[in-house]
């Protein structure tokens, strides 16, 4: 399935929450431990999407670990490492449990780093992960446009 074009550059600010209709994938420790077409994305200026997928649409152990950041937008993120298949990736997966109003539909729903998963892919797409240790945003060979974390935006 291809995926529409989309300039990151364009997404709004303050960010805009939408459903997936596409099917998104994430293998881990040899082990499909997300496969959901029920899924919600992020779109912030400068990102490339951040994913939220529905807990009960996971197979994986999560195991809380300390400390949390602020987003100004979503609240307070909490972190998790995340277990499968006798692997584990550390902070590998958050969530907000309890969002600012325009994010409630994602309360509790987990987003993963790409760079720590073995693959993930929306509607068959292969994923490669933002740039930057920080952002979660998952990139697609249709995005266009500078996203926050490549090479030369380090000022933001």
């Amino acid at each position: 399935m291809d995926l529409p074009t989309e300039n990151v550059q364009t997404y709004p600010r303050p960010p805009a929450l939408e459903p997936v209709p596409q099917r998104i994938r994430i293998l881990f420790a040899d082990r499909m431990i997300v496969d959901t077409t029920r899924a919600f994305r992020v779109l912030e200026t400068h990102h490339p999407p951040t994913y939220y997928i529905p807990p009960e649409d996971c197979d994986c152990d999560l195991l809380p670990v300390a400390g949390q950041t602020m987003c100004e937008w979503k609240g307070a993120a909490s972190y998790f490492d995340v277990l499968a298949g006798g692997r584990t990736a550390h902070r590998a997966a958050w969530c907000y449990n309890n969002p600012t109003s325009g994010f409630r539909e994602i309360t509790g729903f987990l987003a993963f780093y790409a760079a720590y998963m073995d693959a993930c892919d929306v509607a068959g797409v292969p994923v490669l992960p933002q740039d930057g240790p920080f952002y979660g945003g998952w990139l697609t060979p249709n995005l266009t446009g500078i996203a926050k974390g490549a090479p030369g935006t380090e000022h933001w």
